[in-house]
């Protein structure tokens, strides 16, 4: 009898462990794209993820070649979706850190650059 119970709980903490997992909000994909190159610098910069996020609780900061902030304005969360406008900042190397709470509590951040110019 305490076989038969074994065999009915581990499916049961396998699928737990599986939506726990699944539970954070991961970055998807972006826009410019991870690790790209751009002929001029974006307009904009989105982030797309594989949840819903606190808009309160999330944000993302783009830095330019020379290490300042080329953010204009705060983020705009649209649901799974993230953006920020940007300030021109010329050719280079652009650094996007971001930090984000998704609707079930859990918080994810990270990283990532693009490169501007020929």
């Amino acid at each position: 009898m305490r076989h038969s119970s074994l065999i009915g709980i581990v499916p049961l903490l396998l699928a737990l462990a599986t939506s726990a997992a699944q539970a954070h909000a991961f970055l998807d994909h972006a826009e410019p794209r991870v690790g790209n190159k751009v002929a001029s610098p974006p307009r904009e910069v989105t982030l797309y993820f594989t949840q819903k996020l606190e808009p309160a609780f999330s944000s993302v900061t783009v830095t330019g070649p020379s290490g300042q902030n080329v953010g204009a304005g705060k983020a705009r969360v649209n649901g799974s979706q993230m953006s920020v406008s940007l300030k021109g900042g010329g050719a280079g190397t652009y650094h996007v850190n971001w930090h984000v709470l998704s609707v079930d509590t859990h918080t994810t951040n990270g990283n990532f650059t693009f490169q501007v110019g020929q």
